[in-house]
């Protein structure tokens, strides 16, 4: 008996330094010295080497002359990020989608055929499953250039290529859809018209739902964001 159990406490002690200890230790100083920019959160930074967000991570942005991504459950928060695990006989979501999709169609109606009838891109009426997604579908981003473009007095032609500079296509070249990363897309935006450009705050080091801020928004007048719940889709 006594032999039993000093030899589970020695096997304790073993694997709890071999994989508690030394096991991490071993992959964290692997992953700074391999992959620095995305073991330490695949930051965003600007000029001056301030943190703006990472590429990882959605932000929201309101104002007429930026991208927007897809709503979020959570209010773009990371403590907790979630979707609002509606289900699809939910009265909540249905009132959710209805108003993100009223919302998309009031901001966008000067730049479609239809305003009542052209469908929406789904990424945005319904959230995703973390609440942070960090990229739209290129249709969706497609749908927002109008509004771009007149928003800052440009081309639709110009915004246009843009967009189509931060298709992504899948990982690996079959692993997942192509994707346009809106952080990505709208610091883009100001970089390419330095006029159009506004100040933009970095955000705290944790959002939560209910202080999470717009991480920028142009200088016209903001248009109401989508429904923060809708239905955890990936």
């Amino acid at each position: 008996m006594i032999k039993l159990t000093i030899q589970s406490i020695l096997q304790t002690l073993l694997w709890t330094i071999l994989l508690g200890i030394l096991y991490p230790l071993v992959m964290t100083i692997f992953a700074q010295l391999v992959f620095p920019y995305q073991a330490n959160g695949s930051l965003i930074k600007d000029a001056k080497g301030n943190v703006i967000g990472s590429e990882f991570l959605a932000q929201q942005f309101t104002g007429t002359k930026y991208f927007w991504p897809r709503p979020s459950a959570d209010g773009y928060g990371t403590t907790p990020a979630a979707g609002s695990n509606l289900g699809p006989t939910s009265a909540t979501l249905q009132t959710n989608v209805q108003a993100n999709a009223k919302a998309m169609r009031d901001a966008h109606s000067k730049w479609m055929h239809d305003p009542v009838n052209d469908p929406i891109p789904s990424d945005l009426v319904f959230t995703s499953a973390s609440g942070v997604d960090p990229h739209i579908t290129p249709e969706a981003a497609r749908f927002q250039i109008g509004r771009v473009a007149d928003a800052r007095g440009l081309k639709v032609a110009e915004v246009s290529a843009l967009v189509e500079q931060f298709v992504e296509g899948p990982q690996l070249g079959f692993l997942g859809e192509p994707r346009v990363n809106v952080l990505k897309l709208n610091l883009a935006l100001d970089d390419k018209w330095p006029a159009t450009k506004p100040a933009i705050t970095p955000p705290p080091a944790s959002l939560t739902p209910a202080a999470a801020p717009a991480a920028a928004s142009g200088a016209s007048t903001p248009v109401p964001a989508p429904a923060a719940a809708s239905a955890s889709t990936t």
